[in-house]
């Protein structure tokens, strides 16, 4: 019926809403993880990308298989943790006193965490700072803000987390306990942060030509050790089936590949052997390798010298290459430490007070007992050093009247004579 020139219907002759179709679906969609990650996470920054898809992909695992890599990584670690790291407090004076009451001494230098030597932790710390960038430990605090232990934790399982200005860490400790710890309980060494917070390291940083040297590397592998082709063998096609051509190849392949075989095979009058040589472009990928070597000691800001790369020659003086050493390498990589382990074991207030932590790199430019004596000695009649000051130095006990200064040379005369002549 119609009212007003509408059609009213009653509700069972209402007509039926048509079905809903889906759409086929022909294929699954991509995904992106950790586990899988797609192209574009990396190149979004989310890791070492690659600008062609032929170089290997630089990883710190990988890198570590590196001969260069390892060495100077190791050199760090090593001569960083060799020596003693000390706390020192500037007085108002500007003169640095050595503190030695302090939870901060032992654990670095003594025990850090139970059963684990304190040179140990650190150079657990700097080896991986030195190769990914960042290396991750767990100090806890007591009730009244003193460092109970310094712990290692996998640094592969340790997830840094970010709440404003804040920073938090996810990890699991040495008790198997998941944690999620603030940053003030954590000694985090960052490298090459340009946000103050997340650390590159130079493996990473340069990752193009870290990956022409792991090609390299990859390469003179397989040169060397026989997957690319050291001779062809052509055979003669006089056997009834495939069968027994491949049995004659495989008996003339053993005789050569053998090492029980004598190195002469038996062929047949029309087969013939021909030996394949490196070609020039290998001889010069495996001469180019040098180069590689020296590229990464650069970016480690590591001296030839400690890499045993003498082809160059070195300097006759082996203490002046332990100071180059130890001022364009060691200084480099000790000060960033020391802030970091400053700014994470020391407390606010100890910082305000003029407390600092610094490497004593005496260990390094160890003297001998003949040149200790005689810089001593010149010290003592300077006069610079009063004798006991200089035993002391030398390992030995002080003796009587050794508290004072010992005149100058030039200032030992006796006017007592001339006095005497004046007055008779």
């Amino acid at each position: 019926m119609k009212l007003f020139g509408l059609d009213i219907t009653r509700g069972s002759d209402t007509v039926p809403a048509a079905a809903r179709v889906e759409p086929e679906v022909t294929a699954a969609a991509e995904t992106s993880g950790t586990k899988s990650p797609a192209p574009w996470f990396s190149d979004v920054g989310f890791g070492a990308g690659r600008s062609t898809k032929y170089l290997p992909r630089v990883t710190p695992q990988r890198s570590e298989q590196h001969g260069t890599v390892f060495a100077c990584c190791n050199n760090l670690a090593g001569d960083l943790a060799k020596v003693p790291l000390k706390l020192y407090q500037r007085d108002h004076n500007g003169q640095d006193v050595r503190v030695r009451d302090h939870p901060a001494t032992y654990l670095l230098n003594t025990e850090s965490a139970p059963g684990v030597p304190g040179s140990v932790t650190r150079f657990a710390l700097i080896y991986p700072w030195a190769l990914r960038g960042n290396s991750y430990a767990y100090g806890p605090r007591d009730g009244g803000g003193e460092l109970e232990m310094i712990e290692i934790i996998q640094q592969d399982h340790c997830t840094p987390l970010k709440a404003g200005r804040a920073r938090f860490y996810d990890f699991k400790d040495g008790a198997d306990v998941q944690r999620r710890a603030p940053s003030r309980s954590m000694v985090h060494l960052r490298y090459m942060a340009l946000d103050g917070w997340t650390g590159r390291s130079p493996i990473q940083v340069a990752s193009e030509s870290m990956g022409l040297a792991m090609k390299g590397q990859e390469t003179a592998a397989r040169s060397l050790s026989g997957a690319h082709a050291k001779a062809y063998l052509k055979m003669a096609d006089q056997y009834e089936d495939d069968e027994d051509r491949k049995r004659n190849e495989r008996r003339i392949k053993e005789q050569l590949t053998s090492p029980d075989a004598d190195g002469i095979p038996i062929i047949g009058p029309e087969d013939d052997i021909k030996s394949l040589d490196l070609t020039a472009a290998d001889q010069e990928l495996l001469s180019n390798r040098k180069f590689d070597r020296e590229m990464i000691a650069a970016a480690y800001r590591m001296p030839p010298s400690k890499l045993q790369m003498l082809e160059y020659g070195v300097k006759a003086n082996g203490e002046q290459q332990a100071i180059d050493y130890l001022t364009d390498c060691l200084f480099h990589w000790s000060v960033l430490a020391e802030g970091m382990f400053s700014m994470a074991i020391l407390t606010r207030a100890e910082r305000e007070a003029g407390m600092f932590l610094r490497h004593d790199f005496g260990a390094l430019l160890q003297t001998t007992i003949k040149e200790q004596t005689e810089a001593l000695n010149k010290a003592v009649g300077g006069p610079f050093l009063t004798p006991n000051e200089a035993r002391k130095k030398a390992g030995e006990k002080p003796v009587d009247g050794g508290d004072e200064l010992n005149p100058a040379p030039n200032m030992t005369r006796d006017d007592s004579n001339k006095s005497k002549d004046k007055d008779a």
